[in-house]
């Protein structure tokens, strides 16, 4: 039997850190073994930040799967290779972050090594407080800009 920590009730509640003044940005191949560099970071800045175990774990789902869109359909052959094919910024806000993915590859659509819509999409809208999809930098590629925010307790 385990006994009723009064430290764990504490540890879910979620107080706010101040924002970090500055986001974070990479830029990597897109390549699988970079998703893990990304879930990474966005570890280490939801650990600054202070979030609630519960969003980062959210967080870390919707941001692979938008990363892994990157890496299995945005690109053919080499280009996957370019330094900044996978492109990833880390923004705090002052409840919660802000998370951009961007690639310059085929952008969103029907992909044709896929048989027909997937559920990566509707999984990351359902994980995040705010999804916006929208052409990338250059009207190239495609941008998903994902905001989450913990959930407000009731008094």
């Amino acid at each position: 039997m385990r006994a009723h920590s009064p430290f764990a009730a504490a540890h879910e509640r979620w107080t706010p850190a101040p924002a970090t003044p500055s986001p974070v940005r990479l830029s990597l191949p897109a390549r699988a073994r970079n998703v893990a560099v990304v879930r990474r970071a966005l570890e280490a800045v939801a650990e600054e930040l202070a979030l609630p175990r519960r969003l980062v774990e959210d967080m870390r789902l919707a941001v692979t799967e938008a990363c892994t869109n990157v890496v299995r359909h945005a690109y053919t052959g080499a280009e996957a290779d370019d330094q900044s094919a996978l492109r990833v910024e880390l923004r705090p806000q002052p409840r919660g972050m802000l998370v951009v993915v961007e690639d310059r590859g085929r952008g969103l659509g029907p992909s044709p090594d896929a048989g027909g819509p997937g559920l990566g999409l509707p999984l990351i809208a359902a994980l995040t407080d705010d999804l916006e999809i929208s052409h990338g930098p250059g009207n190239r590629g495609s941008r998903v800009a994902m905001s989450f925010a913990p959930a407000i307790e009731a008094a």
